[in-house]
């Protein structure tokens, strides 16, 4: 059963995630939604916007599924994360894993949303309620921009 990686676009289909790691090899199947929150350290969030360098990103995406493998005994895993402009309660990004028993599971699951987010070339920019927006980065601290928030589309 072949791993599934992928940077979408279109919003993730959580139930096709999990058919992707579902197995009647596996005991245990974990999944991780990352949604968007409406309110990030007391501020009120109204949207969010995604961007990376997708090359780099579908690779460190497959190291880090493979570092996932070597580490625990899974039967599949799946990594799933969207790019573009998320509303209020949309997930951005999906982690399933599959294995015999559930400790592996779980620890893999939380082990890849981790690291992923340490060191996978994804920036999430949060649009402020108050008009202003702030773009976060992998292993960076949030720089601040006053710039005002364009409406999707």
């Amino acid at each position: 059963m072949p791993n599934m990686i992928e940077l979408i676009e279109q919003p993730i289909d959580s139930a096709e995630v999990l058919r992707r790691v579902s197995s009647t090899q596996a005991g245990a199947v974990v999944l991780f939604l990352g949604t968007t929150r409406e309110f990030t350290r007391g501020r009120r969030t109204i949207s969010l916007n995604y961007e990376c360098y997708a090359e780099m990103a579908e690779k460190k995406l497959a190291e880090l599924d493979a570092e996932a493998q070597r580490r625990w005994p899974l039967v599949a895993t799946a990594i799933v994360h969207r790019t573009g402009h998320l509303g209020l309660g949309e997930a951005s990004v999906a982690i399933a894993v599959s294995s015999a028993h559930r400790q592996d599971a779980f620890e893999a699951g939380k082990w890849l949303i981790d690291t992923l987010k340490e060191v996978v070339p994804i920036w999430k920019q949060e649009n402020w309620a108050d008009g202003t927006s702030e773009w976060v980065h992998p292993g960076m601290e949030t720089q601040p921009t006053k710039q005002p928030i364009e409406e999707a589309e």
